[in-house]
């Protein structure tokens, strides 16, 4: 008979919650590239034409990775005074910890999903533990420092690009490029690999590069809020919850549509799109979470649909890259460059629904997840 296991009394519901929707941020981001991957070939934003590129663009790029770099922060103290209460090592379990994450996402960006971020998230990790024993407020100011940085380089290469319009030009995209990834994509589970191991060194250099400074600004922003409780004792700051909505979306949805307008436009103003969204990401982001909180709170219903998922994040990050390469690979179904944008968010839809119901599935007689029990055995060494 099948030992039914509770949550662990430490676990968070309200994490829980929040990872548990942005996965669905994550998917909708990721599968564009997934469905036509000539936009990874050429540098383009996924899905850069039409309305649902826009909306896309306006309301999900870089948003929901920085509510996972965030929840990454946080959990980060969670896992500290787990070590404290076991009285174990704090730095060995979290070498440990970051070498399996490391491990894990190099095997999903060469075999799966180019665009893996786990193996930046390792690193970052590893910077987390030196300074894990920073104050609060200057784990704030530092990230807003970081923020703050790189909207001025945004400005700053903007702003040369207007004094040198051909310098700012991008090149011109390849079309037999996109059309080769494609042919790739879609041919056998070989060339799928082939694709896979061409791509994934320049791609995950790119998101290093342009999102590793966000992520790890988060990370402290999270390592703030978890040190301070912020997400387990919510009543010290309820109060400020619809100011919080009201400047987020303010600040964020005008420069989220300012990303659309851009995205793309040769010269500077796709750099001043980038430098505004660089800053309004993230008062947008944190907006997300706080009107998630507020409708879980008035219908416990939605979160307890979303918990589950954000229990298992890990294995529902990779269960996305594996039901998508069945769809649109030569893994699979092969239908990349057969559908229209509308349909690829249908398909995102069903894969998130169908993991939502398989997460709830498998925690009725598991306590982890596939990938969260492997990390967490090696994690503890037990």
């Amino acid at each position: 008979m099948t030992e039914v296991r509770t949550p662990p009394a430490t676990r968070i519901h309200e994490v829980d919650v929040v990872r548990g929707f942005a996965l669905a941020g994550i998917l909708i981001a990721n599968i564009g590239y997934f469905a036509d991957p000539g936009y990874a070939v050429n540098g383009a934003m996924t899905l850069p034409d039409g309305p649902v590129a826009s909306l896309i663009t306006a309301l999900v790029l870089t948003k929901f990775y920085i509510v996972f770099s965030f929840l990454f922060g946080y959990s980060f103290t969670l896992q500290l005074r787990s070590a404290e209460r076991a009285g174990v090592s704090v730095r060995a379990r979290t070498l440990r910890r970051c070498l399996g994450l490391f491990v894990i996402g190099l095997a999903h960006g060469l075999l799966l999903w180019i665009g893996d971020i786990l193996t930046l998230y390792a690193v970052l990790g590893l910077a987390l533990l030196a300074m894990r024993g920073i104050r609060p407020r200057t784990a704030v100011v530092t990230g807003a420092a970081i923020v703050g940085g790189l909207a001025l380089l945004w400005a700053g290469l903007a702003a040369l690009s207007a004094l040198d319009p051909a310098a700012g030009q991008a090149p011109a995209a390849d079309p037999a490029a996109a059309a080769r990834a494609l042919a790739l994509a879609t041919g056998s589970p070989l060339d799928v690999l082939t694709l896979q191991v061409e791509l994934y060194p320049s791609l995950a250099a790119m998101i290093w590069i342009f999102q590793g400074p966000t992520a790890l600004a988060m990370f402290l922003f999270g390592l703030a809020a978890g040190k301070t409780r912020l997400l387990e004792e919510t009543g010290r700051w309820w109060r400020l919850a619809p100011w919080i909505q009201w400047i987020g979306f303010g600040l964020g949805l005008p420069g989220g549509v300012l990303l659309a307008v851009t995205a793309g436009q040769a010269g500077a103003w796709e750099l001043v799109g980038l430098a505004v969204s660089a800053v309004t990401s993230v008062p947008l982001a944190a907006a997300y979470v706080v009107t998630l909180l507020r409708v879980t709170r008035r219908f416990p219903a939605a979160g307890r649909a979303l918990a589950p998922a954000g229990r298992v994040a890990a294995s529902n990050y990779l269960g996305q890259s594996v039901l998508c390469c069945l769809i649109f690979t030569g893994y699979g179904l092969a239908l990349a460059g057969t559908l229209s944008p509308a349909a690829v968010m249908g398909v995102a839809l069903v894969i998130y629904c169908v993991l939502l119901g398989l997460s709830a599935w498998w925690l009725r007689t598991h306590r982890y997840g596939p990938v969260e029990y492997a990390l967490r055995r090696l994690t503890i060494w037990s």
